[in-house]
């Protein structure tokens, strides 16, 4: 559903997971390097929501939009990237792929009990390999990370909020 004009927007992006978790912080790095690449317009708030749970539930609170980045169980081959909305994000969130999707499940439950359902909700996924200890992401997971980012990018454009790369400055020539 895209902005009217002069609607306010209230975006969330979220990226999820515990980044010691090896392809379970996927979502957290994610959003991490969108926060160091790209400005965002106001009414668009970047986070890393980590395995906060509940605690994130007064970030849900009065927004149009959330866009969940998280590792997903679904039984695809490593490295499959997912697009979840609606009636998929219930299904997808039984397979409890690590704790913080018990929470996730949760806090969705609770944001709905409470009044504060999300109008709108997307989950940008992807097939974890591996979630055994490490902070290195696997190879079929890391080779999605600009997929996801991708992802990400294109919802916030289809919402109408439209995102800036942030301006890398230039090397220093001595010639000059």
């Amino acid at each position: 559903m895209p902005l009217r004009q002069n609607s306010s927007p209230r975006i969330l992006v979220l990226g999820i997971g515990n980044t010691i978790m090896s392809d379970d912080g996927v979502g957290a790095k994610v959003v991490q390097e969108l926060q160091r690449e790209f400005h965002f317009p106001s009414g668009v708030d970047v986070v890393d929501g980590g395995t906060m749970g509940l605690d994130l539930l007064p970030l849900l609170e009065g927004r149009s939009h959330v866009i969940m980045v998280d590792a997903v169980e679904t039984g695809k081959r490593p490295g499959s990237c997912v697009r979840l909305t609606g009636e998929e994000l219930p299904s997808a969130l039984e397979a409890k792929l690590s704790p913080h999707q018990i929470g996730l499940k949760d806090l969705l439950g609770v944001a709905q009990l409470t009044g504060h359902a999300i109008p709108e909700l997307v989950l940008i996924g992807v097939q974890p390999k591996s979630i055994a200890v490490g902070s290195e992401l696997t190879a079929e997971v890391n080779l999605q990370m600009e997929t996801m980012k991708g992802a990400v990018l294109k919802e916030l454009e289809r919402i109408g909020a439209h995102v800036k790369p942030l301006a890398k400055s230039s090397p220093f020539r001595w010639d000059q």
